[in-house]
């Protein structure tokens, strides 16, 4: 039900006012209580990391798998609309907004601090800060940084677009349920499933803003001294997401196009710049040194669950990474899915799950790359210290070049030391401000994308929801994110986020398993029982006895769908 008049025409009340209440309420606890719903959460995010590891890693895996079986199978030629439906953006400005909505922070934040780390050591290491750990590092951020978080994105969008503009069901998450439950997607089940997508949503999207305005009050501390405080970020908060809510108003076609693509434009620059004034020939290398090593090692990377050693590290990193990107999920493939009408199913999931990944991969070869060998180079700088007497006793044990140790102390400042080690004079200070200006304009367009994500669920899937509904998600989400920072709660959503990972993960399943049965009804490669026959031949397609693949007009496709979820 939605309401048609006054200035809240077209909201879904139910989910609205539900995931209004589950959202302002968990903000109160983690506010008020956060020592208490920290302890709590950090309880259930183990427990359900210890049992469900290998759920985690087996599905994500499985998903990667459907989705490249998809991409070479007969399913390919589908298209996310009607037959003779055009794509509504260039390829240009749909692959920024892919990479703008999909890991712009995360990539900025993590882009030299996860490689430090796992320099510093890992399991595939035998020793840390040594040629092995460098390349093993490497290979593990682009295993956690590579298809796989993709392709969780990309099952829940292809399910999206496909049920909504190839069925003309509402572009929500219970839709991709109907094939299963029918017309029930409309009940309480319906209301369920959206109303945990709205909450997981709003979470995530304010946490994501929270840390990276903590990374651009970094950036401006380092280039203009501006203190780092919560007023400040407060600030930055209130400041951002005005300019997110003027873009998510004026719509997917020019406010977040427009900053999807000017993204893309500084992000090239900054990539150029570090080239350019870095250790070129390495991040060369690296490149097509750690593709290799990625590509050689992915299977064995998916499956890998530390069953002998036991040792912990793996529910520090993969399997804290995979329910992480889960409640990403319904954010970004939401959003692919609204982005994506008039693809073809091989479009959607090549542009989508190869092009990010590649693109990925030069950003951590660029950064990561030119951090590991200012490591590299500090290292043997020590050792030349040592080897003439210069260092001795403790000192002469090398812990960590520059970067390293600025990692371990604040994983905001990790990108910023990178550059002021490049060159620590003006180049290094415009290199800092072109990176907190990136985060500004990617704090931008993950604001008001998952605003319009917030509202569009609201709204019963409409692609317009209602402005005053755009205004208040865009208001709310600023004010969750200053609430959290202000009251430190940001770490104990974040510890939610990976329970909220296990709900998620199993409505992915059963996602794949719909959306696989209606791909295969519409081609005609489902059995087909006495009702479906029925109703498909009440539409004037003659399927009887049919075994082959047949092509169903629209109406006996719906029909068929409708007829699937009523069994």
């Amino acid at each position: 039900m939605r309401n048609e008049q006054g200035l809240v025409r077209g909201i879904d009340p139910t989910v609205t006012v539900i995931s209004k209440i589950l959202v302002i309420g968990f903000v109160l606890l983690c506010g008020f209580m956060a020592e208490e719903a920290g302890t709590f959460f950090q309880q259930i995010s183990d427990t359900i990391l210890n049992n469900f590891k290998w759920f985690y890693l087996l599905l994500v895996s499985s998903v990667l798998g459907l989705l490249i079986y998809l991409m070479f199978s007969r399913f390919g030629h589908i298209r996310l609309g009607k037959d003779d439906e055009t794509p509504e953006f260039s390829y240009k400005s749909w692959l920024a907004m892919l990479f703008s909505g999909g890991m712009g922070i995360g990539l900025i934040f993590w882009s030299v601090a996860e490689p430090m780390w796992h320099y510093a050591g890992n399991p595939f290491a035998a020793t840390g800060l040594t040629d092995e750990a460098a390349a093993t590092a490497m290979r593990i951020t682009f295993f956690h940084w590579g298809l796989h978080p993709w392709a969780i994105f990309i099952i829940v969008a292809l399910a999206m677009a496909y049920f909504a503009y190839r069925k003309g069901l509402p572009l929500t998450m219970r839709s991709v349920l109907y094939p299963l439950i029918g017309d029930r997607i409309y009940g309480p089940i319906g209301h369920t499933v959206d109303i945990l997508t709205v909450a997981i949503t709003a979470f995530g999207v304010s946490q994501s803003l929270g840390l990276g305005v903590i990374q651009m009050n970094t950036g401006l501390n380092n280039v203009f001294g501006i203190d780092i405080s919560i007023g400040n970020q407060l600030l930055m908060i209130a400041a951002i997401s005005t300019l997110a809510i003027f873009s998510v108003i004026t719509g997917v076609g020019r406010g977040i196009r427009i900053l999807s693509e000017w993204n893309m434009r500084l992000s090239i620059l900054l990539v150029l710049a570090v080239v350019l004034i870095g250790p070129t020939r390495y991040i060369l290398n690296i490149l097509i040194e750690g593709t290799g090593d990625y590509v050689g090692n992915l299977v064995s990377l998916s499956t890998w669950s530390d069953a002998q050693g036991d040792s912990g590290w793996q529910n520090w990193w993969t399997a804290f990474y995979w329910p992480w990107w889960m409640t990403w999920a319904p954010f970004v493939g939401m959003f692919i899915a609204r982005i994506s009408r008039g693809r073809t199913v091989r479009e959607l999931i090549t542009g989508a799950l190869i092009v990010p990944t590649l693109v990925t991969f030069i950003w951590m070869s660029v950064f990561g790359g030119s951090a590991l060998k200012m490591e590299k180079d500090d290292q043997i700088a020590h050792q030349q210290q040592v080897v003439a007497g210069e260092l001795t006793g403790e000192a002469a044990e090398f812990k960590g070049g520059d970067i390293l140790l600025a990692t371990k102390a604040e994983t905001t400042s990790a990108i910023f030391t990178l550059f002021s080690k490049l060159d620590p004079g003006v180049l290094g200070q415009i290199l800092c401000l072109l990176t907190t200006l990136l985060l500004a304009t990617y704090f931008i367009t993950s604001a008001d994308s998952g605003t319009l994500v917030l509202c569009t669920l609201n709204s019963r899937g409409s692609p317009e929801p209602p402005m005053v509904l755009r205004v208040a998600w865009g208001s709310l989400q600023a004010l969750i994110a200053g609430g959290l920072l202000y009251a430190g709660g940001l770490k104990v959503v974040q510890t939610a986020s990976i329970a909220a990972g296990l709900p998620i993960s199993i409505l992915i399943l059963v996602m794949s398993i719909s959306l696989m049965k209606a791909l295969r009804t519409e081609l005609g490669l489902s059995p087909l029982d006495p009702h479906q026959r029925r109703v498909i031949n009440e539409t004037g397609d003659d399927v009887v006895g049919a075994r082959e693949p047949i092509s169903l007009s629209p109406a006996a496709q719906g029909a068929l769908l409708r007829a699937s979820g009523e069994n």
